[in-house]
């Protein structure tokens, strides 16, 4: 029975990184594992300023791509003594696919160009995690994803075709299986026309689940920086702690909400055939971390949720008349046409209002509004949830806060509210 394994881009940000992938592979050569890898590091954001810098003709992107590319050969050589390995050549033949982009005007949509140059960070990184493997006397196959997962042509978040992509993984990963790991891409997939089209950000978690799903698979394990899935992000709530079971409904919760658990997409697929998915910590192999899995009636303790970067939203019919179903269902066309997730939403007689990431998406969604609607904005804002909350966790993040919008549901309650500086933030 398969196991899948995912490690992220915190994992591998340096040779160190390579090493300890290898130490918690040693200790499982006798499983199945089929390995789903990251981009390195923080490569997907840099890889997306290349992408900026070609497509707007803002600063100089092959400049700023020999950047990246360094530092994949500075990890090459640290770990790999002799530089004649096969794999220098392999990691420098995927950058050589945005070389030949750089080099031609932009004429493709930005969507498409996205996908074709970010996507490298993982043919790149999962070419030297399988190369590595097998000097360490690990043997390792590494697959092309794109043979595997069949999207439709929607750029940056494709959508998976399931029957399609279970054949293809069926067809293709169990004749590698048996001796040996296989190594493979997360973030990306592929369309009929053989272009390559990514899933979303984080979408490497939502990898593992469909490898998962189509294996079968005993369970899948997602590899973080942190020991497990937590009750809140210790960079702003030190005293976070460990949540040590999840039932899948909790945890599509806690991703909905913004959590920085798993990809919100992951886990539909694992529920259906009831896999266990853990989150556990890469620099704590040995500690059991969270399980999520199908689970009776637990207490949870109070969750924190806090996104940054937020944007109100408040439309009003330039007639006056009241919000109604077909002002909302024109919002929602044009939110949906531009790909905006809405994060909360609240509506009056003569208003509605919403929540979301700010992101280029939104500016182009505003002025389409504004032909219909009056739209006032709030910028530089925060969304803070607080799942099973108590009226003490309440009183503590909205006294003596700027609120300009509050939702409260049986377990949820959410704020949007003026940006807090790190020392407003109370401990929970």
């Amino acid at each position: 029975m398969y196991k899948i394994y995912k490690f992220g881009g915190a994992s591998l940000r340096n040779a160190s990184g390579f090493r300890n992938v290898a130490s918690i592979l040693d200790k499982n050569r006798d499983q199945n594992i089929l390995l789903i890898i990251s981009a390195l590091g923080k490569t997907t954001n840099e890889l997306e300023e290349v992408v900026n810098r070609y497509f707007f003709r803002k600063g100089n992107a092959a400049r700023y791509l020999e950047k990246i590319k360094q530092d994949h050969y500075q990890i090459l050589r640290d770990l790999f003594q002799d530089q004649n390995q096969n794999v220098f050549n392999e990691v420098n033949n995927a950058f050589v696919e945005i070389d030949w982009i750089l080099e031609d005007e932009p004429h493709d949509s930005y969507d498409y160009l996205y996908d074709q140059i970010v996507s490298i960070g993982e043919m790149a990184s999962s070419k030297m995690v399988a190369a590595y493997l097998n000097q360490c006397s690990m043997p390792a196959a590494w697959v092309d994803v794109r043979d595997c997962i069949r999207t439709d042509n929607n750029y940056r978040e494709g959508r998976v075709d399931w029957e399609i992509t279970e054949g293809n993984i069926i067809k293709n990963i169990p004749p590698l299986s048996g001796n040996q790991f296989v190594v493979t891409q997360g973030f990306i997939g592929g369309s009929a026309e053989n272009f390559t089209t990514t899933l979303g950000r984080e979408g490497s978690d939502y990898s593992a689940a469909i490898f998962g799903y189509a294996l079968n698979a005993g369970s899948v394990t997602i590899w973080k920086d942190v020991e497990g899935v937590l009750t809140a992000d210790p960079k702003y709530f030190p005293d976070a702690g460990i949540i040590s079971r999840l039932s899948y409904y909790e945890a599509m919760e806690m991703a909905y909400y913004g959590a920085s658990v798993i990809h919100p997409k992951t886990i539909k697929p694992l529920q259906n055939k009831k896999i266990p998915l853990w989150v556990r910590g890469f620099h704590t192999p040995e500690k059991e971390g969270t399980l999520i899995t199908e689970a009776g009636e637990i207490t949870y303790p109070p969750v924190i949720v806090l996104k940054h970067n937020q944007i109100l939203l408040s439309f009003y019919p330039k007639d006056f008349s009241f919000i109604a179903e077909d002002n909302l269902s024109h919002i929602f066309i044009i939110l949906s046409g531009q790909r905006i997730k809405v994060n909360l939403m609240q509506n009056s007689a003569l208003s509605f209002s919403i929540c979301t990431d700010l992101t280029e998406k939104v500016a182009p969604a505003i002025a389409e509004l504004k032909n219909s609607f009056a739209v006032l904005t709030n910028e530089d804002l925060e969304l803070l949830t607080i799942r099973h909350y108590t009226q003490d966790l309440i009183n503590r993040y909205s006294e003596e806060k700027e609120i300009l919008l509050e939702q409260r549901s049986r377990q949820t309650v959410q704020f949007v509210m003026k940006k807090q500086t790190k020392s407003e933030r109370k401990p929970h």
